[in-house]
């Protein structure tokens, strides 16, 4: 008889942090995106693939923990100092302290249900 493995289920409104440090043990995880910031890259409902020991540079797709939440952004580089910028104009782009901020990198996206809406970023 096979024994059955459990996955780790949290309630991310409750328990954002255990949830996403009960993934960061350097096996890539997946993400729901949620609303329009990162439109039109990113849309509403695609899965993202988050690398947590990925290698980040400026123009990457991040997973960030800054102002007390974690957030999904460009990392951008400009005269020495890295910013998590959406793609939507109608949100505003934060400076951060430095790469530590940083969480993961994007590597891959999909459209759930849909065998053919696949893109890599590695």
């Amino acid at each position: 008889m096979s024994q059955k493995k459990t996955i780790p289920i949290f309630d991310a409104s409750e328990n954002a942090d255990e949830a996403l440090s009960a993934c960061s043990s350097g096996e890539p995880y997946a993400l729901l995106v949620l609303g329009d910031s990162m439109l039109p890259e990113f849309e509403d409902g695609e899965v993202i693939v988050v690398e947590p020991e990925g290698l980040a540079r400026d123009g990457s797709y991040v997973v960030a923990y800054h102002n007390d939440e974690y957030t999904f952004r460009q990392l951008l580089n400009r005269d020495g100092k890295w910013f998590l910028q959406p793609l939507n104009d109608l949100y505003p782009t934060e400076e951060i302290p430095g790469m530590e901020v940083v969480k993961g990198v994007v590597i891959q996206k999909k459209k759930p249900g849909k065998r053919s809406s696949f893109k890599s970023y590695v």
